[in-house]
C-alpha cells in the first residue's frame, strides 16, 4: 500500500465506519496518548523498565500503527498530502545533512 492509498483508505473508513473525523485537537491528543504507548513498549522491550502483566498483551507494530493510522487522519484534516510531504522532507534533509552526520564523530 502507498502513503497516498493509505491516506484513501483512512479517509473512506473513517467517513463510513467512523462517521466522521474527531476534531484536530483531539486527534492531536490521540496521536501523543499513542505516542506514549509506543515509548511505554520501548522503555520495557529495550530499556531498563519491567514488563507489567498489563504490558505483556502489547505489541509494538499494533501501537506504532495507531501512531500512523492519527498521523494520517491528521494529513487527511489538514489537507497535507503525505506522499509529497515526504518527498519534500528528503529534499530538505538531503540539502541539510549532506555532510553533517558523516563529519559527526560520535556516530563512527
Amino acid at each position: 500500500m502507498t502513503i497516498q492509498e493509505a491516506q484513501q483508505r483512512v479517509d473512506q473508513w473513517i467517513t463510513t465506519t467512523g462517521v466522521r473525523y474527531f476534531s484536530e485537537l483531539t486527534n492531536m491528543a490521540i496521536l501523543t496518548e499513542e505516542v506514549g504507548e509506543v515509548a511505554r513498549i520501548m522503555a520495557r522491550q529495550y530499556g531498563e523498565q519491567s514488563f507489567k502483566e498489563s504490558d505483556l498483551k502489547k505489541e509494538l507494530s499494533d501501537e506504532l500503527s495507531d501512531v500512523l493510522w492519527v498521523l494520517i487522519c491528521l494529513a487527511n484534516q489538514c489537507g497535507v498530502d503525505l506522499t509529497a510531504a515526504l518527498e519534500a522532507n528528503f529534499v530538505k534533509k538531503d540539502r541539510r545533512d549532506a555532510e553533517r552526520h558523516r563529519q559527526n564523530k560520535k556516530l563512527h
